[in-house]
């Protein structure tokens, strides 16, 4: 059965919202909520963001069930001994509802401007990958530099991207792939250069709520994200639905929903009762 994550941007709001937002996804029946991780908000630096990983920590802390993960977390913020203790940490105080979504970093700018890194597109990804193996070693109990303790369960890995170089760890490393929402109309090019990692798309939508003027919702949803071409879906219930479908059918298996609105509870509520549970 196909996944539904709400994927919902820790900035321009305060952390009690986010604590309703993941909350009411709860309720409404979504399996995960996704994070991202920058230390300023991308193309707005003036307007507030929370740290990704405690964040996380704090919503896993306020619910019960669902999954707490991010879209994705930049391998230059955490030394990767920190990050693998980060990870196995929350991993087992949530229990077991943490995946681990690592990504190269997608704004050298922001890189540079707080002294993380100058490193080439290149060089990010092979990075990457060293921090790849090098999780898999320190969660290995029977391996000489493995971390005490190593995780109970085995902790997912989330890898998103589509270069070739992006690719081949997904086949190397990753439970999860994910196609960012600016590719959603590649998925079928992509799915078989996976492996046996599992597909999951990056989904913005302009839901056309019960009582909403579809026109005006659609027009503010392009306005806003028209940029993402066919990463953005607009329509009532119906259409998101068979559009999702539609997606499932090409090898999805996992859905990571951002919303155009920026997730006001209500919006959150009414998807899964249209949309997730029907």
């Amino acid at each position: 059965m196909v996944e539904w994550f709400l994927y919902v941007p820790q900035s321009r709001q305060g952390i009690d919202d986010l604590v309703a937002k993941a909350r009411a996804a709860e309720s409404a029946g979504f399996d995960g909520v996704a994070l991202l991780d920058h230390l300023e908000t991308p193309m707005a630096p003036a307007s507030p963001i929370w740290e990704a990983m405690t964040a996380a920590t704090w919503l896993a802390a306020k619910t019960e069930r669902i999954t707490l993960g991010h879209l994705v977390l930049c391998d230059a913020f955490r030394q990767p001994a920190v990050l693998a203790k980060q990870a196995v940490t929350l991993a087992e105080a949530s229990g077991g509802r943490f995946e681990l979504g690592l990504g190269s970093g997608s704004m050298p700018d922001e890189l540079a401007k707080f002294g993380v890194s100058t490193a080439s597109p290149r060089e990010r990804v092979d990075a990457l990958g060293r921090t790849l193996s090098a999780l898999k070693r320190y969660w290995d109990a029977d391996d000489e530099a493995a971390q005490i303790p190593t995780p109970s369960a085995p902790i997912p890995i989330v890898l998103g991207g589509v270069g070739p170089r992006m690719l081949n760890l997904v086949r190397e490393h990753a439970d999860w792939w994910n196609l960012p929402a600016t590719y959603v109309d590649r998925l079928a090019e992509f799915i078989p250069q996976i492996g046996s990692a599992k597909a999951s798309v990056q989904q913005m939508t302009g839901f056309v709520r019960r009582g909403d003027d579809a026109a005006a919702t659609t027009e503010k949803a392009q306005r806003r994200f028209g940029h993402f071409g066919a990463g953005l879906v607009c329509g009532d219930a119906h259409a998101l639905a068979d559009h999702f479908r539609g997606l499932e059918a090409q090898g999805a298996q996992r859905f990571y929903v951002w919303f155009a609105d920026f997730a006001p509870v209500d919006t959150i509520v009414e998807f899964g009762e249209t949309v997730i549970r029907v």
